[in-house]
């Protein structure tokens, strides 16, 4: 079977973000975090910045529709949660973002947006809960870094603080409720990591891919989108994936399966957070939209797995079109000696109604 290396490097090349947008990205987050970092106000509060977000686990896509990425920048402060409230943590940024963001930011229930002309910068506030953690949002060279999972070239050595973010909660304030509530990027982060090596660097690309999929050929549901449909992903994609293509089609192929009866049944499976086990990933997600969401699942799945397997690239790439949309390349003569392997998996589904 082909796996067509060539053309999906090209469609991979075509929808993640240009190198023009991840410069604007990496400059818009870097002026954030200096000017967090030199506001007098602040100083007192912040123990450190870092990047969250699809655009550190390298799953972003590239924005369509003259729509704007996200970069999640999440801001660690001392400050007790015990003491402060949600309203009274965020309202001390107030002053920072109207001096440097007049009229561009918004508050949310848990965050401030920031709207740059070509990226919008989500600001979250929160609070260690053990005064005990600190160091490690000051010292861990992997947290502090600006690369993202692909771009990601230090060297792994084993110590005993590789473990160290699993006992790295933080806090984020909700103002809807006036509550303080657990959240973990870290583990989401430090998950996808492991996850892509395990699948020899092919999972944040099917993980893109899929992503793409969903924006160009679905417009509804409206759920699952963004991190919620990156998690099913990631519950699904097997370990060991040889290649994007196998990926895709073996992830699609697990979803279809072992998420059927819930559909079937108008139900939502629960799906723990990395870090928090007690929040559902797919809390939002109603039976309705998830129904529908498998059902274009279903067919994807059909239409990969015969990609797989058609005779000619040709008929492949147009199975792939016809599933990623035109940003996958028409093969050419010169694919037609594309790398060939024997060794594409069968599907072999797993239990359906588990969690």
């Amino acid at each position: 079977m082909n796996t067509l290396p060539t053309l999906f490097n090209e469609f991979l090349s075509g929808i993640r973000p240009t190198p023009t947008q991840r410069t604007e990205y990496k400059e818009g987050h870097q002026r954030l975090r200096e000017r967090l970092a030199e506001f007098d106000d602040l100083k007192p509060y912040i123990v450190s910045t870092f990047l969250q977000g699809s655009y550190r686990r390298s799953t972003a896509v590239r924005p369509k529709d003259g729509t704007r990425s996200d970069v999640d920048i999440v801001v660690v402060t001392n400050l007790d949660s015990t003491v402060v409230t949600p309203k009274q943590a965020m309202d001390k940024f107030v002053p920072f973002l109207k001096k440097y963001y007049p009229e561009i930011w918004e508050t949310n229930d848990r965050s401030f947006t920031i709207n740059l002309s070509s990226v919008k910068l989500d600001l979250v506030i929160t609070a260690a809960p053990n005064a005990g953690d600190m160091k490690f949002f000051t010292s861990s060279a992997a947290l502090l870094s600006d690369e993202s999972i692909e771009e990601w070239s230090r060297p792994e050595t084993k110590s005993a603080s590789d473990d160290a973010w699993k006992s790295q909660p933080l806090l984020i304030p909700d103002r809807s409720v006036s509550e303080w509530h657990e959240t973990h990027p870290i583990a989401q982060i430090e998950w996808t990591r492991l996850k892509n090596k395990n699948c020899n660097g092919n999972y944040v690309n099917v993980v893109k891919a899929i992503k793409w999929w969903r924006k160009v050929c679905h417009t509804t549901p409206k759920y699952p989108k963004g991190y919620p449909l990156e998690h099913l992903i990631g519950q699904c994609c097997p370990d060991d994936t040889q290649s994007v293509a196998e990926g895709i089609a073996l992830t699609l192929e697990e979803m279809s399966f072992r998420y059927r009866q819930y559909a079937n049944s108008n139900a939502v499976p629960v799906l723990a957070d990395h870090g928090v086990p007690s929040h559902d990933v797919l809390k939002r997600v109603t039976p309705e939209e998830f129904k529908e969401f498998h059902e274009q699942v279903d067919e994807a799945a059909k239409i990969a797995r015969s990609a797989l397997s058609a005779e000619s690239n040709i008929e492949m790439a147009e199975l792939w079109r016809s599933i990623l949309g035109d940003k996958f390349p028409e093969a050419k003569k010169e694919h037609s000696s594309g790398s060939r392997t024997s060794d594409v998996r069968a599907f072999t589904p797993h239990a359906p109604w588990c969690n």
